[in-house]
């Protein structure tokens, strides 16, 4: 063998070696950037449950709110309702007495 030949076949033996590194390093960024797409989706997948989870959290929270302003409401309804039929109370106690010959209504006592 010439050492012409023995030369192009030792730089055609590199350059084979070289493609093979090349083509593996494509693979595993090809394989690399397929691991991360998947990890990706799997992160956007539970982003968008834990967005609905948080959606009906706040529509709960928004029922609960509002039904506890209706109470408040109600009750508020009720406590000036009381605070009337508390003080009509008082009007007929007072016009009972007025009119009541056996309540005393002077001041003196006799002794």
């Amino acid at each position: 063998m010439s050492s012409g030949l023995v030369i192009a076949l030792i730089v055609v033996a590199v350059i084979l070696v070289l493609v093979a590194v090349v083509l593996s390093n494509q693979r595993a960024r090809v394989k690399r950037d397929e691991a991360r797409r998947i990890e990706a989706d799997e992160h956007r997948e539970k982003a968008r449950t834990r967005e609905l989870a948080a959606d009906r959290q706040a529509a709960e929270a928004e029922e609960r709110l509002a039904k506890a302003k209706q109470e408040v409401a109600v009750a508020s309804h009720q406590a000036e309702e009381a605070g009337r039929t508390r003080a009509e109370a008082a009007e007929l106690d007072q016009r009972a007495r007025e009119l009541d010959p056996d309540e005393d209504t002077s001041d003196s006592n006799p002794v």
